[in-house]
């Protein structure tokens, strides 16, 4: 039979051999997976060209900032104090560019001393 999968706009595969299941409840599950695997693959692909694309500017500009942490499509940097309006036009220009689509990606800025204490 043929494969059985979807994939994100990069092309990463998920394959679902349950999507036929007699199983009412295995079935819905791959179901469920056949439709939100493209939309959470393809936020995880640009996610990570984003997260490329601002180190490799971290690292020509010659900056302190440290990327720390990435949780879904939230990137958490420590920064000093003096670099912080530099990493956001930085993050602002190289976020929403890291892949070409029909919409335009949205990128919001918060900072704070501590990740609980953001404004």
């Amino acid at each position: 039979g043929a494969e059985q999968y979807v994939q994100s706009l990069l092309g990463r595969l998920r394959y679902l051999p349950d999507i036929n299941s007699p199983n009412f409840n295995v079935r819905c599950g791959a179901e469920r997976m056949a439709i939100i695997m493209p939309i959470q693959g393809t936020a995880a692909d640009i996610m990570k060209l984003a997260m490329s694309r601002v180190q490799k500017r971290l690292d020509e500009e010659g900056m302190k900032t440290k990327m720390l942490l990435q949780v879904h499509d939230e990137l958490v940097v420590e920064t000093p104090k003096e670099e912080m309006d530099a990493l956001k036009d930085l993050v602002f220009d190289e976020m929403p560019a890291a892949m070409e689509l029909d919409v335009t990606l949205n990128v919001d800025a918060k900072w704070g001393p501590t990740w609980g204490d953001m404004e």
